[in-house]
């Protein structure tokens, strides 16, 4: 076997092309790991949305909360029935009776100026009362306080604070009948309801002139058990007309429907696009670094070396060629981690924040991908110089 150093000078000594490919090669890298950050962050926000024990009930054939409609008397009737949790008076600070741990929620979408555009962007108002609020228990007020009922206030995420600056604390936003105070800003982990304002469900039917009813209703349910139960009873109800979704299964269904989905598609399909062209610019330099390295190969093999140690080393010397550009490519990613930025969505009409995360993984798939980019692309050109004649490959000039 040749020693690993041979190699690893030669692309030293052809510095102009080892630069040129691998500055291609590492274009291609990046843009497929920035389309894996794109895609661990969209993941990240919508796997940290939802409970294990909460479910979504909307109307039936409906596939998210904006096209939804639960009548009022629909959610009366649901709310007793078995399965659904309960908190006991102790539980439920302020109050000697217990509460049913069902939401009934209203959303409704308004315009606000972003900093990408001034013009305005859709984002996702919820009107709740405080037992969905109470549900939420991981939700934190960061800034300010949380609305009251009945007071025109919102709160808002804190992803709608730090891409829209007219949804400060302190400020008032202009929408519905009239102005609301911006009291409150929180955050809810790493979930989509940081890309939606809060407030009261009644203020806000009061705005939209609703007189009743919701578009949803979320319900906390005993046991993982109590969904089939709960679920069969709900969509076998004939009075009712309504259909029950995990709630964890909803916001993963969210990512097919987001222009994030179709950004990743197209991330993949530029890399692939280039990865051939990086892979063409690969052979290429490892075919005029065959033509010129006619007599040494067949120096190497009067010296003893095999066919198979030739052509391994030249393909290792084409995939650390290929690593170079892979490195450098994550390196220009890099910055983009922890980004904030924004998507829509065709189903909720509205931008959802998140951020990109270059992770560990995106790296390593990136770096794999401009190995296998080198091994392709080297193995033709490695082949040609495994078979070159002793005799042969000394006459070349």
């Amino acid at each position: 076997m040749l020693p690993l150093r041979y190699n690893l000078r030669n692309l030293l000594e052809r510095k102009g092309t080892t630069i040129m490919t691998a500055t291609g090669i590492a274009l291609t890298v990046a843009v497929l790991v920035t389309s894996m950050a794109l895609m661990f962050g969209m993941n990240a926000v919508f796997a940290g949305s939802g409970h294990p024990l909460q479910v979504l009930v909307m109307r039936q054939s409906a596939d998210a909360e904006l096209s939804s409609t639960v009548k009022e008397d629909s959610w009366q009737i649901l709310r007793a029935f078995n399965g659904i949790a309960h908190k006991t008076g102790d539980q439920v600070p302020g109050s000697s009776e217990g509460m049913v741990l069902a939401s009934p929620e209203g959303m409704q979408i308004i315009n606000l100026p972003s900093l990408q555009n001034p013009e305005g962007m859709n984002v996702t108002i919820r009107g709740l009362l405080p037992v969905g609020r109470m549900m939420r228990e991981n939700a934190t007020i960061l800034k300010g306080r949380w609305n009251e009922p009945g007071k025109r206030e919102v709160v808002v995420g804190t992803g709608i604070a730090q891409r829209y600056p007219a949804a400060h604390v302190g400020q008032s936003l202009k929408f519905g009948r009239g102005n609301w105070e911006v009291v409150g800003e929180f955050a809810v982990g790493d979930s989509a309801a940081n890309s939606e304002l809060w407030t009261d469900l009644n203020q806000l039917r009061g705005d939209f002139e609703q007189s009743g009813g919701s578009n949803s209703v979320l319900v906390r349910l005993e046991s993982t058990s109590a969904i089939a139960a709960f679920t069969k009873a709900i969509e076998g109800d004939q009075r009712l007309t309504l259909s029950v979704t995990p709630e964890q299964t909803y916001y993963k269904n969210l990512t097919k429907s987001s222009t994030g989905a179709f950004l990743q598609f197209l991330g993949f399909f530029v890399a692939v696009i280039m990865a051939i062209g990086a892979g063409f610019a690969a052979t290429n330099t490892m075919y005029a670094a065959v033509s010129r390295r006619s007599r040494e190969i067949g120096t190497l093999r009067a010296l003893g070396f095999s066919r198979g140690s030739i052509l391994l080393s030249f393909i290792f010397e084409s995939i650390c060629l290929a690593l170079i550009g892979g490195v450098l490519g994550c390196v220009i990613a890099l910055p983009l981690n922890n980004l904030s930025a924004g998507i829509g969505n065709f189903q909720t009409f509205s931008e959802m924040a998140f951020k990109f995360r270059v992770t560990p993984m995106a790296m390593g798939l990136g770096l794999l991908f401009s190995a296998t980019i080198g091994l392709i692309g080297g193995f033709l050109p490695a082949w040609s110089a495994s078979r070159k004649g002793i005799v042969a490959a000394m006459r070349d000039l």
